[in-house]
C-alpha cells in the first residue's frame, strides 16, 4: 500500500500544477510522472490513471495524441518528444578496444613461457663473463665466434618477443574484426525490425527505435513489445510476462482490469491498441539494463579470465553480450543466456583432440628439455671432468636456458592453438557468406551444427508453400463451385452475409492493398488466410472497407482471437435491434461440428444433422482437401436481445451455429521446393512435415514436394492419432512407442504446438538408430516457440515469423525458403570439412616439427629448427593455414554424402592415413639433410655448434626446404577423402592462392635477409632450387599416398572422436559398451568431483559478492551455471545420451570461469 499512499499525496496539488507543467515542452506530463505510473500494476494502476488523468483518454490527451488518430507525422513534434521522453534505443555498452583484446591475447600460456624464456635469454646475453677464464668453463664460448659474434647474443631472445608481439597481434585483430562484424550483424537485425504505429490516422510499420511517447501501437499476437504502454483498447489479450517478472503463466489484459504493458514481453493472443508511455532506458526493460550495466564492471573482470580459455566460443559469444541497442536489448540478453542445447558437436571433438595433443606435446618438450640436460651435465661434469666454478655459473644458465627455449619451441609448435582461430574464421566467414544465402545466423555454432542434420521438421504454411493464399473453391447455398461464382449466382442474402462475416470477423489489421507496380499482384498485409478471403469478397465484386467503416474496431462487442487451441475465430457485434450477431470461422471440421443450421440455395436456414456433416465432410471437404486445398468453414449465430449470454462461457456462446459458406484456400507449393528437398534426401537428410492443416491436403502437399513417394512405406498421422500410439494408458509420453512411429512418420497433420515439441524430443531423444538424431525445425508462430528451442538448430521466417518464433530460433531464413535451408546445410558441411582440412596439414606439420626437434635435439643438442623459425612455422601453419584452408568455398557435390554424425571421427582413416605418410616423406628427407646434407651439397657441417655460433647454411637449407614441403603440403590438404585431384577449384579461393603465394614470398625473404635473427644464411641459386624440387615432391608422393587403399591399413586409429562412443562394429558395442563406461566413469569421476568442490566455493563466493553490490544476481546465476555447463562439457559422457542441464538455464557462453582447467 505504500505506492498508493504516495500516490495520492504525490497528487493534491495536481491543479495548480497543471498550469506549471505546459512549460515542458507543452505536454501535461513529466518523465518522472509516466516512471512512476509505469512501475504500478493491476488495480493500483488504474486507480493512479483515474486520479490523475481521468481515463486513458485523458492520458492521451495530457500527452497531446489521439486514442484513434494518433500522433500527426511531424517531424518536429516527434524530434520534441524525443528530448523531453528520451528516444527508443538502449545505448550499447563499450566494445573491448583493441589494447584489451592484445592483453587477453597476451594470457595465452604457452605464450607467457616464451616471453619468460626470452627475457632470461636476454637477460642473460647481456651478462659477459670475465674473459680469461671462460677456458676453465670448457669449449663453452669457443669455434669461431668473434667480438661483433658475442655481441649479436641478444638478437635470439629479442627475435622471439618480436614473434610472440606478432602472434599476439594478429589474435588481438581477429578478435576485433570478429566484434565489428557481429555489431555490424546485430545493427542490421534491429534495423530490420518495425513496428506498427498509428499516425495522421494511417497504420505505419515504423523502426522500433523510432517509437516515441504518446505514439499509439498495434499490438497483436506474436509481437514482442518494444516499449512501456497503457492499453487503450484490447481483444482478449493475453501477455507472457515471463521475461520480466519470471511467471510463465499468461497474463490477461484489459482496458479495465489491468492495462499496462511492458516492453519486452511477448503477446501469446489476442489484439490490441496501446499509447506509448515509456521508451528506451525509462521502459521497464531499459530501467533493468542501466541497473545491469552498473553492474556490469565486476561481471565485465570476470568475464575478462573467462573469454581466452573458453576458446572459440567465448570469442564467438563475447560480441553478443556486448554489441546491444534498442529494443533489441532484450533478446540479446536472452540470446546470450540461451542454454545452449549441448556443446555442439565440433566444438566437443575439437575440445577432446585438443587437450590430446596438448598432453603429448608437453610430454615430448619435457623429455626434450631432460635430455638435453643431462647430455650436458654428464658430458661436461663426468666425462671432461670440470669442476663447477663460480664464476662460470652465467655460462652454464645460459646453456640450461638455451636448453629450456628448445622445449618451449616444441610445445609451441605441437600445441595447435590455431585451433580454435581455424574454427572462428571457418564460422566467420561462413555467417558472412550465409547472410548471401538468405540465413541470418543467430548463434554460430548453429551454423556447423546444421552440416550434421540427419532430419528437418518443416512448416507447410509459407516455407514449402508460397505463403499466398488464394480462394479456389466454395460452397455456398447448396451448390459446390469448382472456381469463383459470378455475383449474380448467389442470393444477395447470402451473399451480404458472407461479406460481413469475412469482413469484421478478420483483424481489422489485415488488409489487400493495390499493387506497388502495375502489372503485380495485389500486396497482402496481415494474417494471409485472412487475405484469402478478404480477396475473396473482391473476386465477389464487393468491398470490406465500407464495411468495416461502418462498424470500426472499437465498436465490437466481443472478440474471440484465434489461437492454436480454438483453431478459429470469432467476433460478437451488437445488432441495431439491441441483439447480438456472432460470426466465426476456423477449421471446416472443428466449426462444422458446433454447426445446426445451414443456409440453403434461397439464404433460408435448414437443419443440419451429424449425417448432413458425414456427407459433406466425404462429398464436399475430402476432395478439396486430396486437391492440396485447406477448407475453412463461415458461420453465424444470431443471440435475441432479451438473454443476453455469458460471453465468458465459450463453448456456449460458438456453438449451435448456422453454417453460411465451405470454402478452399490454396497456397501453391514454392516452384523451388521439390528440388531442395530431393537435395535433402540425397544428402542423407528425412524432410518431415509437421503442420496444423487438415490430413488430406497435407498429404497432398506432401506428395507435390517430394517428401512422400509412391510405393513408400510411410505414415501420414494426424495428431490425435499420433497421440494415441505413442502414450500409454495413463497418457504418458514413452520412448519406445515413439520409437516406432517415427522413423517411418513423414507428415503429420492437425497437429497442436505440443505434438510438434513431443516429436522433435522424441526424435532427439531416441537411441534406436546408431546415431543420435540431430533434428532442425523451421517454425514461424508463437506455438512454435518450443520446438524451435528444442531442436538443434531452429529456423523462424524471417518475412512472416513472429517475434517469439526468431527469438527462440537460431537462424533467421530471411526469405521464408525452404531452398536455403539446403544452403544452411552445404555451409555446415563446409565449416566440418574446411576444420578437417586445417587438421591434417597441421597435424602433419607438428608431427614433423615435433619429431625433429626432439631427436635432434637428443643426438645433435640443439634443435635443427631454432626458435624463431619454428615460431614463423607455426605462424604459416596456424594463422595464414586457418585463413587460406577455412576460406573455401562449398560446392554442391558436399550434398552427395549421408551426415557425419555426432559420433563421427575429425580426422578419418583418409586423413590419418595422409598425415603419416607425408610425415613419413618430411621426416626422410629431414634427417637425410641433417646427417649427410653438408656431403651432398659440399658445405660445413652445421652439427654441435657452439653457442652463440653464426647460422650455416647446412640448417638454413633444413629449415627452407621444411617449409617449402609444407607449402606443397598445404595444396594436398585440400582434400580429405582421399580425391585425385588436388588442384580441383583452386583458383576458385582467391584467399588460399593469395596466401600460397604471400607465405613463398616472405620465406625467400627471410633466408636470404633474415641473417642472424632468424639463424639464416642466404642459399645460392642451386640449393633454392633442389628446395623447391623435394617441396614439389610433396604433391608426387600425395599422389602416391592416395593410391593406398585405405581399407588394408586396419592398423591406422581415427582420432578425435565425437562427445559419444568411440566407432566400433555393433557386435563388439554390446559388450564393449559396460567396459567403456567403466573406464570412463572411474577417469572422470576424479575430475567431477573437483569441478564440484570449485563450484560450490564459486558458488558461495558469488552468492556472497552479489548480495554485497545487490547489482544483478543474474550475473552471479550466469556464472554459476556456465561452470555447471563446463563440468557438463567435462563429464563428456561416454555413452550419447542427450543431457540438457535444467539447472543452468541462464548459461552465457562468454562469461565461462574455469574455461578449459581441466585437470
Amino acid at each position: 500500500m505504500g505506492d498508493m499512499a504516495n500516490s495520492s499525496i504525490e497528487f493534491h496539488p495536481k491543479p495548480q500544477q497543471q498550469q506549471e507543467v505546459p512549460h515542458v515542452g507543452g505536454f501535461g506530463c513529466t518523465l518522472a510522472e509516466l516512471r512512476s505510473l509505469m512501475e504500478l500494476r493491476g488495480a493500483e494502476a488504474l486507480q493512479k490513471i483515474q486520479e490523475a488523468y481521468g481515463d486513458v483518454s485523458g492520458l492521451c490527451r495530457r500527452l497531446k495524441t489521439s486514442p484513434t488518430e494518433g500522433l500527426a507525422d511531424n517531424t518536429n513534434d516527434l524530434e520534441k518528444r524525443r528530448q523531453i521522453y528520451g528516444q527508443n534505443f538502449i545505448p550499447p555498452k563499450q566494445p573491448k578496444t583493441f589494447l584489451q583484446l592484445v592483453w587477453e591475447a597476451l594470457q595465452d600460456v604457452t605464450l607467457i613461457i616464451l616471453e619468460v624464456a626470452a627475457i632470461v635469454s636476454l637477460g642473460l646475453s647481456f651478462y659477459a663473463p670475465p674473459g680469461e677464464e671462460s677456458e676453465a668453463c670448457g669449449n663453452v664460448s669457443g669455434g669461431a665466434e668473434d667480438e661483433g659474434e658475442a655481441e649479436a647474443g641478444w638478437i635470439e631472445g629479442a627475435a622471439i618477443l618480436l614473434s610472440v608481439i606478432c602472434v599476439v597481434l594478429v589474435t588481438a585483430f581477429n578478435d576485433w574484426s570478429k566484434e565489428k562484424q557481429f555489431r555490424g550483424l546485430q545493427s542490421r537485425i534491429e534495423q530490420e525490425q518495425k513496428f506498427t504505429v498509428i499516425r495522421n490516422g494511417q497504420l505505419l510499420q515504423v523502426p522500433v527505435a523510432a517509437l516515441v511517447v504518446g505514439d499509439i501501437a498495434q499490438v497483436k499476437y506474436g509481437d514482442l513489445l518494444p516499449a512501456d504502454g497503457v492499453l487503450i483498447q484490447g481483444n482478449d489479450l493475453k501477455i507472457d510476462e515471463s521475461s520480466l517478472t519470471g511467471e510463465s503463466d499468461h497474463v490477461r489484459k484489459s482496458a479495465d482490469k489491468d492495462p499496462m504493458l511492458l516492453s519486452g514481453t511477448h503477446v501469446m493472443e489476442g489484439s490490441g491498441r496501446m499509447v506509448v508511455t515509456a521508451v528506451g532506458v525509462n521502459s521497464q526493460t531499459g530501467i533493468i539494463f542501466t541497473l545491469l550495466g552498473a553492474g556490469g564492471e565486476e561481471e565485465e573482470k570476470k568475464d575478462k579470465k573467462a573469454k581466452k580459455q573458453d576458446g572459440a566460443v567465448a570469442m564467438e559469444m563475447q560480441p553478443l553480450k556486448s554489441a546491444e541497442g534498442g529494443e533489441m536489448e532484450e533478446r540479446e540478453k536472452k540470446k546470450a543466456n540461451v542454454p545452449k542445447k549441448e556443446k555442439s558437436v565440433l566444438q566437443g571433438k575439437l575440445t577432446k583432440l585438443a587437450v590430446q595433443i596438448g598432453k603429448a606435446g608437453l610430454v615430448m618438450s619435457a623429455i626434450t628439455v631432460i635430455i638435453l640436460v643431462l647430455y650436458f651435465v654428464i658430458e661436461t661434469f663426468v666425462v671432461d671432468g670440470r669442476v663447477w666454478l663460480a664464476e662460470c655459473t652465467p655460462v652454464y644458465v645460459q646453456y640450461f636456458v638455451k636448453f629450456f627455449i628448445i622445449g618451449v619451441t616444441v610445445l609451441v609448435v605441437a600445441v595447435p592453438e590455431g585451433l580454435p582461430l581455424a574454427v572462428t574464421i571457418s564460422l566467420a566467414y561462413s555467417v558472412k557468406k550465409m547472410m548471401k544465402d538468405n540465413n541470418l545466423v543467430r548463434h554460430l555454432d548453429a551454423c556447423e551444427t546444421m552440416g550434421n542434420a540427419t532430419a528437418i521438421c518443416s512448416d507447410k504454411t509459407g516455407t514449402l508453400t508460397t505463403n499466398r493464399m488464394t480462394v479456389v473453391q466454395s460452397y455456398l447455398g447448396d451448390t459446390h463451385y469448382k472456381e469463383i461464382p459470378a455475383p449474380s449466382a448467389l442470393t444477395p442474402k447470402i451473399l451480404d452475409l458472407l461479406v460481413h462475416a469475412i469482413s469484421i470477423n478478420s483483424a481489422y489489421t489485415t488488409k489487400i492493398l493495390p499493387p506497388e507496380k502495375e502489372g503485380a499482384l495485389p500486396r497482402q498485409v496481415g494474417n494471409k488466410t485472412e487475405c484469402a478471403l478478404l480477396g475473396f469478397i473482391l473476386d465477389l465484386k464487393r468491398d470490406f472497407q465500407p464495411v468495416r467503416e461502418q462498424i470500426p474496431e472499437d465498436q465490437l462487442y466481443k472478440v474471440y482471437t484465434f489461437n492454436s487451441v480454438r483453431k478459429s475465430m470469432s467476433t460478437v457485434i451488437r445488432m441495431p435491434d439491441g441483439g447480438f450477431r456472432l460470426f466465426s470461422k476456423g477449421a471446416s471440421e472443428i466449426l462444422l461440428k458446433k454447426c445446426t443450421n445451414i443456409l440453403n440455395s434461397n439464404g433460408e436456414l435448414r437443419g443440419f444433422r451429424p449425417r448432413d456433416r458425414d456427407d459433406m465432410v466425404k462429398k464436399i471437404i475430402e476432395p478439396m482437401a486430396c486437391d492440396g486445398l485447406r477448407t475453412i468453414c463461415i458461420a453465424y449465430r444470431d443471440f435475441s436481445a432479451i438473454q443476453e449470454p455469458d460471453w465468458d462461457n465459450e463453448n456456449e456462446v460458438v456453438g449451435d451455429l448456422t453454417c453460411i459458406a465451405v470454402v478452399g484456400i490454396e497456397d501453391p507449393v514454392r516452384p523451388e521446393v521439390p528440388e531442395a528437398i530431393r537435395k535433402c534426401q540425397r544428402a542423407g537428410i528425412t524432410v518431415r512435415m509437421v503442420t496444423g492443416d487438415n490430413i488430406n491436403t497435407a498429404r497432398a502437399i506432401a506428395a507435390k514436394c517430394g517428401i512422400i513417394q509412391p510405393g513408400e512405406d510411410f505414415l501420414c498421422l494426424e495428431g490425435k492419432e499420433f497421440n494415441r500410439r505413442i502414450r500409454n494408458e495413463k497418457g504418458e509420453i514413452e520412448q519406445e512407442r515413439l520409437d516406432k512411429v517415427w522413423p517411418k512418420l513423414r507428415v503429420l497433420a492437425r497437429s497442436s504446438p505440443t505434438d510438434k515439441h513431443t516429436l522433435v524430443k522424441g526424435i532427439i531423444d531416441s537411441t534406436t538408430g546408431e546415431q543420435r538424431q540431430v533434428v532442425a525445425v523451421t517454425g514461424d508462430g508463437t506455438n512454435d516457440g518450443p520446438a524451435l528451442k528444442k531442436a538443434d538448430v531452429g529456423f523462424a521466417m524471417g518475412i512472416a515469423g513472429t517475434d517469439v518464433a526468431k527469438e527462440a530460433s537460431d537462424i533467421i531464413l530471411t526469405d521464408d525458403n525452404f531452398t536455403s535451408i539446403v544452403k544452411a546445410v552445404m555451409w555446415g558441411r563446409n565449416v566440418y570439412d574446411s576444420i578437417s582440412k586445417f587438421l591434417q596439414f597441421q597435424l602433419t606439420v607438428n608431427v614433423v616439427a615435433v619429431i625433429v626437434a626432439f631427436t635432434g635435439a637428443c643426438i645433435t643438442q640443439d634443435s635443427p629448427l631454432k626458435a624463431v623459425q619454428m615460431l614463423w612455422v607455426n605462424l604459416i601453419m596456424d594463422t595464414f593455414a586457418s585463413l587460406a584452408l577455412a576460406t573455401e568455398p562449398p560446392t554442391e557435390s558436399l550434398l552427395l554424402r549421408k551426415p557425419y554424425g555426432r559420433d563421427k571421427p575429425l580426422i578419418s582413416r583418409t586423413m590419418m592415413k595422409n598425415i603419416l605418410g607425408h610425415a613419413v616423406y618430411q621426416l626422410t628427407i629431414i634427417f637425410t639433410l641433417l646427417f649427410v646434407g653438408e656431403l651432398f651439397f659440399d658445405i660445413d657441417s652445421g652439427r654441435n655448434a657452439p653457442l652463440h655460433s653464426p647460422p650455416s647454411e647446412h640448417y638454413t637449407i633444413i629449415f627452407n626446404t621444411f617449409v617449402m614441403m609444407q607449402l606443397f603440403n598445404e595444396i594436398n590438404a585440400r582434400k580429405i577423402h582421399g580425391e585425385r585431384n588436388v588442384f580441383d577449384g583452386i583458383f576458385s579461393n582467391p584467399i588460399f592462392c593469395t596466401i600460397v603465394l604471400g607465405t613463398f614470398g616472405i620465406q625467400i625473404v627471410i633466408v636470404q635477409f633474415g641473417g642472424k635473427p632468424f639463424s639464416c644464411s642466404p642459399l645460392s641459386t642451386e640449393q633454392w632450387l633442389w628446395c623447391l624440387f623435394v617441396g614439389v615432391g610433396e604433391l608426387v608422393w600425395g599422389q602416391v599416398i592416395a593410391t593406398i587403399p585405405t581399407s588394408q591399413l586396419k592398423c591406422l586409429k581415427e582420432a578425435g572422436h565425437g562427445p559419444g562412443k568411440d566407432e566400433m562394429t555393433d557386435e563388439e558395442l554390446a559388450e564393449g559398451e559396460e567396459e567403456i563406461d567403466h573406464a570412463e566413469r572411474e577417469l572422470r569421476r576424479g575430475q567431477i568431483l573437483w569441478f564440484r568442490g570449485l563450484n560450490r566455493i564459486q558458488t558461495q563466493m558469488e552468492v556472497v559478492s552479489t548480495f554485497k553490490r545487490s547489482g544483478s544476481f543474474q550475473g552471479a546465476v550466469r556464472r554459476r551455471s556456465s561452470v555447471l555447463s563446463q563440468l557438463h562439457d567435462v563429464t563428456n559422457l561416454s555413452t550419447p545420451t542427450h543431457v540438457t542441464l535444467s539447472a543452468a538455464k541462464p548459461t552465457s557462453a562468454a562469461g565461462n570461469p574455469g574455461g578449459e582447467s581441466i585437470p
